[in-house]
Order: C-alpha cells, then sequence, then structure tokens
C-alpha cells in the first residue's frame, strides 16, 4: 500500500490520557474518528506504560495505519547544545549530545535514546530524551499491529515546528504547558539558551510566572517588559499579573489551528488560570 493512501491515527501519549484521531488519507483527508482516554498512572510500572496499553487497544483496529505519536513532555528530558564551532559530524554531534547530557542527568542518560534537531556549529541545537524502553515498546505494538510508525516526536519539538514562523523575535520564551507539566525554552539571536521541563507543583499560572523569573535572573538579561509565547489548550484563558514584567502571546495565531490529537481542556480550571498580582 502506497504511504499516501494508508489511514493515518495521530497519537498525543500522556501520564493520564491518551488522544487520539483516525483520518482517511487522500489529497484531503478526512476525520473519521477522534477520542480522549483517560486513565489511573500504575504505581508500580513506568509512567508511560498505561498509556501504552490504551495504545494497544486503540491499534487493535487499525491494522496497516500509518501511525505518529508526540509524546507528552512528561516522558522526555532536554538540553540546550551550545554552539561549538570545531564540532561537525554526525558522530561528533552525537558524542557532544550525550556529553551534554551526562552533565545535566548523570547516569541516567545510558538508558535513554537520544535525538539532536539540526546541528548549526554557529547556533547549537536542542538535544531531546526518551527510555529506550519506551521506543522499543511503540515500535513492538507497530509490528503486532501491522502498523507504520512515521515518527515519535516530543511535545515541544511539535509545538515549535509547527508554530516556528511566528517566533521570530530576537529572543524566545516558549513555554508550553500541559496537565501537571511547565515547559520553557529559550532562544537570544537565534542560539537556544535553555530548556526547563519541570512539574507544576502549585498552579500552572503561579509556576509559569516563578519559572520565567528563574530564568531571566539566571541569564541577567531582564528588560522591563518581557513577551512569552504561550501554548496551554489545556488551560485557556491562561493569564500573568499585568505588572509582572511579562505578557503572554497566546499561540496559536492566525490561520493555523490545534491539530486535533493535541490535548485540551476537558473540565473547566479557571481556578489554575489566573496568577494573583
Amino acid at each position: 500500500m502506497l504511504p499516501l493512501w494508508r489511514d493515518r491515527i495521530q497519537v498525543f501519549l500522556a501520564p493520564a490520557r491518551l488522544d487520539w484521531v483516525r483520518l482517511k488519507r487522500g489529497f484531503k483527508p478526512v476525520q473519521l474518528d477522534k477520542a480522549t482516554v483517560f486513565f489511573e498512572p500504575d504505581g508500580n510500572a513506568p509512567d508511560w506504560e498505561p498509556a501504552l496499553r490504551q495504545l494497544d487497544h486503540v491499534l487493535s483496529e487499525g491494522s496497516g495505519t500509518q501511525i505518529s505519536i508526540v509524546l507528552s513532555n512528561h516522558f522526555v528530558r532536554y538540553a540546550a547544545l551550545p554552539p561549538q564551532s570545531e564540532i561537525n559530524t554526525p558522530e561528533e554531534v552525537k558524542s557532544y549530545a550525550q556529553f551534554r547530557m551526562q552533565e545535566v542527568y548523570g547516569e541516567r542518560v545510558e538508558s535513554w535514546a537520544l535525538s539532536v534537531s539540526d546541528w548549526n556549529p554557529v547556533d547549537g541545537a536542542v538535544c531531546a530524551a526518551i527510555p529506550r524502553d519506551l521506543l522499543a515498546r511503540l515500535e513492538q505494538l507497530m509490528v503486532t499491529h501491522k502498523c507504520k510508525l512515521q515518527h515519535v516526536e516530543p511535545y515541544l519539538a511539535s509545538v515549535y515546528d509547527r508554530w516556528c514562523a511566528q517566533l521570530q523575535n530576537e529572543k524566545i520564551y516558549l513555554a508550553v504547558i500541559e496537565t501537571g507539566r511547565i515547559c520553557i525554552a529559550i532562544s537570544h539571536h537565534g542560539k537556544w539558551q535553555s530548556i526547563r521541563n519541570q512539574r507544576i507543583l502549585h498552579n500552572a499560572a503561579d509556576d509559569l510566572l516563578a519559572a520565567l523569573d528563574q530564568e531571566v535572573i539566571w541569564s541577567g538579561t531582564k528588560e522591563a517588559l518581557e513577551f512569552v509565547h504561550l501554548f496551554a489548550p489545556e488551560y485557556p484563558g491562561l493569564t500573568l499579573p499585568s505588572q509582572s514584567g511579562w505578557q503572554v502571546v497566546t499561540l496559536p495565531q492566525k490561520n493555523l489551528p490545534v491539530p486535533a490529537y493535541y490535548p485540551t481542556v476537558t473540565v473547566q480550571q479557571s481556578n489554575q488560570n489566573q496568577c494573583p498580582a
């Protein structure tokens, strides 16, 4: 079967929810089905295992389909790779990424599969890591259900790739918020400075403001007013105080909508969307 004519299933995989849509392939794909499944974490298994059980059920009726998966930032670890003019070959980039990740995360890196964005010796890149066991289980599911795995992409990377045309400032703060987690990527003059990926301990707005303020304190580059591009479909209307020194620029803008399989709010969370002044 030609890839163009395969049905597609697009999946968002998180610790307590699975969002998916099925599309009829063709020149104009048509959505056939869409669902969100919630489930309880399993304290005796890796945090991604319950989601894979649910995915197994979905794929049982998806034989022959092409699968694309976006992974929650809960399952991913990131590190910015600063520019290094002497690093050019793929082997050198791989070694550099391994070294940087070990600096940040220690020996845990040995059990992770690493992926590096397009490397540029002048601008650097971003490294993302997921558990090798998770990747192996996904690949096994594809074999079991005779599906074609198109790609596995971290949530942060998926958001950035889709709306990068709207992120053209000399200084970029991109915050991706999902249930229970905040991920902030910072770029200055086209060079990635840092990526913070943390749990939400209080509420989304409070923790976002605290994390942003910490980042600018460490960088020493705070302006009177900074802009943060915010992607948070599970927290509609999330705001920061007008006197905080931060102005929210909400993504998406213009005519590029949120993909149907991205997680969205299912219960009103207004108490988490306001940060008191």
